[in-house]
């Protein structure tokens, strides 16, 4: 007789993740977590995505990306996990670190619910239609479109420039309408900005793509978010990133419950994955005032390049 108490739902999991790890389980028709065909046991995995996860939160800080960016094309390259089950853990890495921060940001009046919710609506809408699609489509399909998302990452990464407080001459009617506007206070000069934002509707309509992305692939959003956000719609960066920061933990909960409800997010691969990115990032926040980030994002480029035509070739069959 199996007991239904929190404890015992913990413990069936923990022993079903076991069971799929192993090579024996099934979280869809035909999808096996672990290539049952390697010679390694089973407890290796968790361990070594624990170190290598604790290595990429590290990097996610120095280098000023999301951990879940990188998680998914590294994750899903090098390791024998099924791309469903990674794809599901993703998620809950980039929600682990919006929720942790999202509070925090609201509280210093940095992310604005007002620019963040009619977002929000649209694009964890198309996140759980994203999700759906992914799981849908075959798994060489997805890699290979895997593989070309990650390629471009790099490349906006590469060319895309940021605007500390972009000119917005006029606020457009939709923004008018909804009252997306606000005020803060930068720290570091003591000056008070008053902010607002234009070209909304192209924005909304992006953020349509976006969401389909994030739900798809399982990546947080944030390197997409934060250049609609600043450039195209104008609001300042700091606006920006934190907006965007809280906006993953409404995006990424909507295509999670998706991966959650096909089975697709098993502990044995997300807590090692969440230990790793949170301890690596209070790691990464410490080395961060020594540390010289040209070079590390630099770095950051170079891994989600051979991450994204890893991803690339295994699609293809190469």
């Amino acid at each position: 007789m199996i007991r239904t108490g929190k404890v015992g739902a913990l413990g069936l999991a923990l022993l079903l993740s076991v069971d799929i790890l192993a090579g024996s389980g099934f979280a869809n028709e035909g999808m096996v977590a672990v290539d049952n065909t390697s010679s390694i046991s089973w407890w290796i995995w968790p361990l070594l995505l624990l170190v290598v996860t604790f290595i990429m939160g590290i990097a996610a800080v120095l280098g000023g990306v999301g951990g879940g960016v990188l998680f998914v094309p590294i994750i899903s390259g090098f390791f024998p996990f099924h791309l469903d089950f990674v794809r599901g853990a993703g998620l809950l890495v980039a929600l682990a670190g919006a929720l942790a921060a999202g509070p925090g940001l609201l509280k210093m009046n940095l992310a604005s619910l007002r620019l963040a919710m009619p977002v929000a609506l649209i694009a964890s809408s198309f996140a759980i239609l994203g999700a759906m699609i992914g799981l849908a489509l075959p798994t060489q399909v997805v890699q290979i479109a895997l593989g070309v998302t990650i390629i471009g990452i790099c490349i906006l990464m590469l060319v895309a420039k940021k605007s500390t407080v972009p000119n917005v001459p006029k606020a457009d009617p939709i923004s008018s309408v909804l009252r997306i506007y606000g005020v803060y206070q930068e720290a570091s000069t003591g000056e008070i900005i008053d902010w607002k934002i234009h070209r909304t509707w192209q924005g909304l309509i992006l953020f349509v793509a976006i969401g389909i992305m994030a739900g798809m692939f399982g990546l947080g959003a944030g390197w997409a978010n934060v250049p609609v956000l600043n450039l195209l719609m104008g609001a300042p960066l700091k606006i920006s990133v934190a907006t965007s920061k809280f906006l993953l933990s409404i995006t990424d909960t909507s295509a999670a419950w998706i991966y959650m409800n096909q089975g697709c997010v098993i502990p044995m691969i997300v807590v090692p994955s969440l230990v790793g990115i949170m301890g690596g990032s209070f790691v990464g926040v410490r080395l961060l005032r020594v540390a010289k980030p040209g070079l590390v994002r630099w770095i950051v480029i170079g891994m989600l390049a051979f991450a994204g035509l890893k991803a690339l070739s295994k699609g293809l069959g190469f």
